[in-house]
């Protein structure tokens, strides 16, 4: 999952608009890890001759099973943060403390992904440690508000994303059926986020929804034969 930028704070100019808690990739990342574990616990109900106490016993496991993922994830997501930002601190701390200029922009090249670091300049490298050793104070490395309403957000949409699989269980319908039913529900929701994902890349959205489909259908094949 993305993160927010390890030094991120909750104060933000007068009337910049708002930017959401989380990004389009991380909302829809979380909606189909949490499908996946639901569907690995509804495909493990033997349809045949199963009872509405076998029904009631596997919604209430998956409900369970995705309360407690995005428990995990949620906790998981703050303590990356916390990590990130501890490392640019000790980033920060590193420049501002080390008097071989050269040696400060090699640290912050080091820090920079590959594929950017290739294209910065020597001068641009030497504009950002200046930017930093004159940083009127060391940024704080701790959660903010915004953290913990993304670690929030995180569990509300792994705990929600089981509800429009399991729904066709509570409908007076043979178990046969449901199953059937929550299968195009899950399908057609993996197509709309794959397709959703597509049009954020700027890719073909049809294509991209049809890979979201296949890959979220061999991950829920994968986690039920190796017994998840």
């Amino acid at each position: 999952m993305s993160r927010e930028g390890p030094m991120a704070s909750d104060a933000r100019p007068a009337g910049e608009p708002h930017e959401r808690v989380l990004d389009p990739l991380e909302r829809l990342s979380e909606i189909l890890f949490g499908h996946i574990m639901a569907l690995t616990i509804i495909g493990s109900l033997s349809v045949a001759g199963a009872s509405r106490d076998d029904v009631r016993t596997m919604l209430v496991g998956a409900v369970g099973c995705n309360t407690a993922w995005g428990i995990v994830d949620a906790i998981m997501y703050l303590a990356t943060v916390l990590v990130e930002r501890r490392r640019a601190l000790a980033l920060v701390v590193q420049v501002r403390a080390d008097p071989d200029a050269a040696r400060a922009r090699g640290v912050i090249a080091g820090r920079v992904p590959p594929f950017l670091a290739r294209w910065l300049r020597e001068d641009e490298l030497e504009h950002l440690r200046a930017q930093v050793v004159a940083l009127p104070e060391l940024p704080s490395a701790g959660l903010t508000r915004r953290d913990l309403l993304a670690a929030a957000a995180i569990f509300l949409i792994v705990f929600l994303s089981t509800f429009p699989v399991a729904l066709p269980f509570l409908l007076p319908v043979e178990p046969r059926v449901a199953l059937r039913l929550s299968n195009a529900v899950a399908l057609a929701m993996m197509f709309a986020i794959g397709f959703r994902l597509g049009r954020y890349m700027q890719f073909r959205p049809v294509l991209a929804g049809l890979a979201s489909m296949a890959v979220g259908t061999a991950l829920v094949a994968i986690t039920m034969a190796l017994g998840g």
